[in-house]
């Protein structure tokens, strides 16, 4: 009797189970290491699709969704206030360049200078030097950006700072800037 009860379990279980496993895709069915990476890809799509959405400012900046911009009160005349006004909370680069034949210590040990007086006047940014005399400064904030080139460009050992492909010459270096 115990064997009829097996057989009769086990008469009802294959089809079962055998019908889930043709439910599946076919890249399903696959032992999990014989998957590709395309495989994978969708198994954490299939995952993905259970979570809840992350809230918008867990989102990477790329996909969050633009601040309006505020054209009450803002002069027209001056372009760079409309830049700053489109690059309000969005990371920005600004590269700078330190003048003279400096050695890539003393140009770290100036732009280091450079970085702590920005953060004491409250505009955050992150340094990565790229080259013996030219440092890139990172804001989270890119509107921050101009106000901080405003300060470089008064520097005595500031050759230039690039925003957004424009040059603007530091006050000692010698040249003039474009208009």
């Amino acid at each position: 009797m115990k064997t009829y009860i097996i057989l009769l379990v086990l008469a009802i279980a294959v089809p079962i189970y055998s019908k889930k496993a043709q439910e599946k895709p076919k890249w399903a069915q696959k032992d999990i290491r014989d998957f590709t990476d395309a495989d994978m890809e969708r198994l954490l799509d299939q995952w993905e699709e259970d979570e809840e959405p992350l809230p918008e400012d867990e989102l990477p900046e790329y996909l969050r969704k633009p601040a309006p911009i505020n054209f009450e009160g803002l002069d027209m005349s001056n372009p760079e206030n409309m830049l700053k006004m489109s690059k309000k909370g969005k990371t920005l680069m600004t590269f700078v360049m330190v003048s003279g034949n400096p050695t890539k210590e003393e140009s770290e040990t100036i732009t280091s200078l450079w970085q702590t007086s920005l953060r004491n006047n409250h505009l955050i940014a992150e340094r990565y030097m790229v080259d013996d005399n030219r440092a890139i400064f990172m804001f989270a904030d890119g509107s921050q950006a101009w106000e901080a080139k405003d300060f470089l460009v008064e520097q005595e050992r500031c050759e230039s700072v690039t925003i957004e492909n424009k040059v603007y010459n530091g006050k000692f270096s010698g040249k003039k800037d474009e208009l």
